[in-house]
């Protein structure tokens, strides 16, 4: 299917010839109204006529097209910006386009060519996206280009001052592409190779004459559609050709020792490795390209030693000349005790997001309760003070920098309830040793006891930055593997709010790590806040599950895995997937905020669970829309009642992919207590619905208004249209997606 521009409103500047000029017809010729900016200057930034853009208008509108021209200069963004909203009412797509050049050796650069060029390329396009920067964010959706250039990215000698603005533009789209995501804005950069007025003057002309515009456009036509989700993309594009650029760094080298001043003598020592790109990273935010600076300055003791990772261990760490995986496996750390009451266990509870607003929750809240019980996942509690005690600072065959140790899988396997208090008692093993090749994995096995009875079992995957290429193996029979979901909808979706003060209130439970609290060390780490703690992620994941499918019944759990995939921050919600296969439940945990995966490759197993379920949807297909329905159904079995009272009808909806009838779903909020089911409607429909899975999620997210999808001929209805008015009402007070 064809990419329309029907109802945007797109400003290209620079838009007189070249590029622009390509780009304005371009977007034309699919239905979009172009506002041609030019000032009708020289390559120099000389002169002014309106020529250049009335012609290209000119040409856009014997075509049929509908376009306007304006002739400002790109320093008043307000007035281009200005001309949109009063030829067209709106504004969508901003392409930052014009400039021009003032080429010089860089001794030979005066303040003139230094700030012309800054004026036009940067200043300009900060200007005119400014002005339209608030018009996209009411609207919810904005698309915006700038324009760099190879010299911006590589350097080309005679271009200081045009490189200088030009990686300053990919600066300016990066950020620009944070601020936007959650307003559906989103900022690419584009490094074209393309024959121009500014490339005649570098390039021989007959390699000038076949690098064509045209073989540009496409990528900028692409990149502005509501359909392209890409964000904050660095592209290079010439004769056809498209590639997308990221970044690549080292390992690099901690060149810094214990009770010793780091001086040159040591940095050209680590030269050779610090400058080894064998096994290149490739940071893609801030928060990664810092976390080995900041991995290092968090380790810093008050005397100013490099110490042991807060989060990690709390020993002194030895460093050692290698890994040896034979002399390590097998070593067990040193016993530890771990005492507690049953307000240890209401406070986990409280941390991973236990609320006296659901009655289900008080026999985890409430020691008087006739069923007190303490959450299944409090097991990972006296397990981790086993392993922070620095005991693996001591295991002969392990050289650690402590200050590169995350925590990456955890396992939990429970054998009996956990009690409600006294003293419990965990053995530590190193299980396996293995070489990922970038870094060493170290596999914990952690037996607890009550007494001499074993009551849980965790496997903590600690994954050390940088050790690895020892020679030792990749994987391990001994590892709980994490599991990817089966290739379907998810059987059941639980949404729920942290709070601001969740990792707050998590920690009291004994990570003191200072990246969950203090603002000033979450920014050390590249975070713009504290994050939440893995663990309470994974505590909250569970309490879905249980509830969902064990009737909040402890005694049915057996056992939870989970990878730590990415940062959680107090305040965003998680989104838990859940796949019912027999006694297995897979899990997924998103951010809904951001869609970003928390938690991957999660299962939790259950005891004396049956095989079928009646929230099971079926397999075929594999429609996003299958999840809306799934927990409108939810809403229906709970508030059923008071939804009939509201809405009075019988909606019937008909769901499209690929131009065919994938699903048929009917929700009766009319007669009983109401019910959703898939299928052909067994009785009268009020109204019936016809969308694509796609445009159904838009409608469901707020990106696409009811209204703009049935005009535009992407909503069909059949029966009482006057019923659409209360889409609202169910899609998004009650779906909650």
């Amino acid at each position: 299917m064809s990419l329309s521009f029907e109802g945007r409103v797109a400003l290209v500047t620079g838009a007189g010839g070249g590029l622009g000029k390509e780009y304005a017809l371009a977007f034309a010729s699919r239905g979009a109204s172009v506002v041609v900016n030019d000032l009708g200057v020289d390559t120099k930034g000389g002169g002014r006529s309106s020529a250049a853009a009335d012609k290209v208008v000119e040409e856009i509108r014997a075509k049929g097209g509908k376009a306007v021209a304006n002739y400002d200069s790109v320093e008043d963004g307000e007035k281009l910006i200005q001309s949109a909203l009063d030829a067209f009412g709106r504004i969508d797509i901003v392409v930052n386009n014009a400039g021009i050049l003032r080429d010089r050796s860089f001794a030979r650069t005066s303040d003139l060519d230094w700030d012309l060029i800054h004026r036009v390329h940067l200043r300009g396009s900060f200007l005119v996206t400014r002005a339209a920067w608030n018009h996209m964010k009411k609207q919810n959706f904005g698309r915006i280009i700038m324009t760099a250039s190879a010299a911006g990215i590589y350097g080309n000698f005679g271009q200081a001052n045009y490189s200088a603005a030009k990686l300053g533009l990919l600066g300016l789209a990066n950020t620009l592409a944070i601020e936007g995501r959650k307003y559906n804005i989103h900022c690419n950069t584009i490094a074209p190779v393309a024959g121009s007025r500014l490339t005649e003057t570098v390039m021989p002309p007959d390699l000038v004459a076949s690098l064509k515009p045209e073989y540009v456009a496409p990528l900028v036509l692409w990149l502005c559609h509501e359909q392209c989700q890409e964000n904050g993309g660095l592209f290079e594009a010439g004769a056809g050709w498209i590639g997308k650029l990221r970044w690549e760094r080292t390992e690099g080298r901690i060149v810094r020792q214990r009770n010793k001043p780091m001086t040159p003598e040591g940095v050209r020592d680590q030269w050779d490795a610090i400058c080894d790109f064998e096994n290149a990273t490739k940071p893609a935010n801030v928060q990664e390209s810092l976390h080995s600076v900041v991995s290092v300055l968090s380790q810093v003791e008050s005397d100013g030693e490099v110490g042991a990772n807060p989060a990690a261990a709390a020993a002194s760490g030895a460093t050692g000349s290698g890994f040896n995986p034979a002399e390590a496996i097998g070593q067990k750390l040193p016993s530890s005790s771990f005492s507690f009451t049953s307000n240890q266990c209401i406070l986990y509870a409280l941390g991973v997001g236990m609320s006296t607003r659901d009655p289900d929750s008080l026999r985890f809240l409430y020691e008087g309760h006739q069923d007190f019980s303490c959450l299944p996942t409090f097991g990972v509690i006296p397990s981790q003070a086993a392993t922070m005690g620095g005991g693996l600072s001591s295991v002969p065959g392990l050289s650690i920098d402590f200050t590169q140790v995350l925590h990456g899988e955890q396992y939990l396997e429970l054998y009996k309830p956990l009690p409600t208090s006294g003293t419990l008692t965990s053995e530590t093993t190193v299980a396996d040793v293995l070489d990922k090749g970038s870094g060493a994995v170290i596999l914990l096995d952690v037996n607890t006891y009550n007494g001499d009875e074993l009551v849980c079992y965790n496997q903590f995957s600690v994954f050390v930055v940088g050790a690895g290429r020892f020679g030792g193996k990749r994987s391990s029979d001994k590892a709980k593997a994490p599991l990817p979901p089966p290739k379907r909808a998810p059987d059941a979706v639980v949404i729920e709010s942290t709070t601001g003060d969740q990792a707050a209130l998590y920690r009291l439970s004994g990570d003191w790590n200072p990246l969950h609290i203090d603002p000033g060390f979450a920014a050390m780490g590249g975070f713009r806040a504290p994050i939440l703690h893995g663990l309470c992620s994974f505590g909250f994941a569970a309490r879905h599950v249980l509830k969902r499918f064990a009737d909040n019944d402890p005694a049915k759990f057996k056992a939870i895995k989970v990878r730590f995939a990415k940062p959680v921050f107090p305040g965003q919600s998680l989104q838990t997937e859940m796949w019912k296969e027999g006694s297995r439940i897979h899990i997924q945990c998103k951010v809904k905020e951001t869609g970003d995966v928390a938690l991957a490759g999660g299962y939790v197993d259950l005891h004396g669970t049956s095989e079928a379920s009646p929230e099971i949807l079926p397999q075929g297909g594999g429609l996003q829309s299958d999840l809306v329905f799934a927990e409108i159904g939810r809403r229906v079995k709970d508030l059923g009642s008071e939804l009939v009272k509201k809405v009075n009808a019988v909606f019937g909806w008909e769901i499209t992919k690929a131009g065919e009838k994938a699903a048929e779903w009917t929700i009766d909020l009319k007669n009983g207590s109401g019910s959703v089911l898939r299928g052909p409607p067994g009785g009268k429909v009020d109204v019936t619905f016809t969308l694509s899975d796609e445009d159904f999620m838009e409608v469901v997210t707020g990106k696409l208004q009811p209204q703009k999808a049935f005009f535009s001929g992407k909503l069909k209805v059949r029966g009482n249209i006057m019923l659409s008015q209360k889409l609202e009402v169910i899609l998004k007070d009650y779906a909650k997606l």
